[in-house]
């Protein structure tokens, strides 16, 4: 039996989206929205979604959008599911400096749970229970010398990736995080007024970190030493920031430390968001 919009040769009504009061998706019946061919664009566009906050850390729904060429009512219907299904949560962006009239924007990062379901803690669970057996027989030291054995490896093959970087500071951090990227560390580095700046997008060990703090200090050791000069590590994944972010002070040039030599270089970890 025909309904009265087929007989009155009406288009099918639009299907208001979630989260959007009285928006609607123009010509998108419920059976198109419920079809095999929806279901498989929307999870591809949230894999995308997932993808560049994993590599970006928090982002606004704007960049999100004109990354992806979505509409803003595209990119927020994705968002609206992800929030719902737990993937991201939305916080007021951190403005430093002056800031302008209005709220500040928001944005979107992955939960800890999103992490997870991206393949980043495999093993955190038997890493957390060695790290607490060393802690409990060998004391915090003993935590410290495993965090920098664990990390000179790392250090020897970042090191030989930045042979040709020269001995400017900042130079060497953009090869270092063209290196720290290949070793799925999502980084990039980018100068700014004070000097230079960092940025790893993924943690492979974050969960853990949380617990042993040991591993970030560790970490920013060799980025100190890698960089050849002293750094300051601003935010942590693993403290619940979005991006690990190392600052890089402008200073006079020097010759970056070989590995295992004892260069004076100061590691200083500072918290922002405490």
């Amino acid at each position: 039996m025909k309904n009265a919009a087929e007989l009155s040769g009406d288009q099918p009504a639009a299907v208001p989206v979630a989260g959007h009061g009285s928006r609607s998706r123009r010509g998108v019946t419920p059976a198109e929205l419920e079809s095999p061919q929806a279901a498989s664009t929307d999870l591809s566009t949230r894999d995308r979604v997932t993808q560049l906050l994993l590599e970006r850390g928090a982002t606004t729904a704007a960049q999100l959008g004109s990354a992806l060429g979505l509409s803003p009512a595209a990119i927020r219907r994705h968002l609206d599911a992800m929030l719902a299904d737990g993937d991201v949560v939305a916080r007021e962006q951190t403005v430093r400096g002056s800031r302008g009239r209005g709220r500040p924007a928001k944005v979107f990062v992955l939960t800890e749970a999103a992490r997870v379901r991206c393949g980043t803690h495999h093993y955190d669970n038997m890493a957390t229970a060695a790290l607490r057996w060393i802690a409990r027989n060998g004391g915090p030291e003993a935590v410290a010398g495993f965090a920098a054995d664990q990390v000179a490896t790392l250090e020897a093959r970042c090191r030989t990736a930045m042979e040709d970087a020269g001995d400017d500071p900042l130079a060497r951090a953009e090869a270092l995080a063209a290196a720290l990227t290949a070793e799925g560390y999502a980084a990039n580095a980018s100068t700014i007024a004070s000097g230079g700046q960092l940025c790893q997008h993924h943690c492979p060990v974050a969960h853990v970190a949380a617990e042993f703090p040991q591993l970030c200090e560790a970490e920013t050791a060799v980025i100190s030493r890698l960089v050849g000069t002293h750094v300051q590590r601003l935010a942590t994944i693993a403290h619940g920031d979005g991006v690990c972010t190392t600052h890089i002070p402008t200073q006079s040039r020097q010759s970056p430390p070989r590995a295992g030599s004892q260069s004076g270089n100061t590691v200083t970890t500072v918290r922002t968001d405490r």
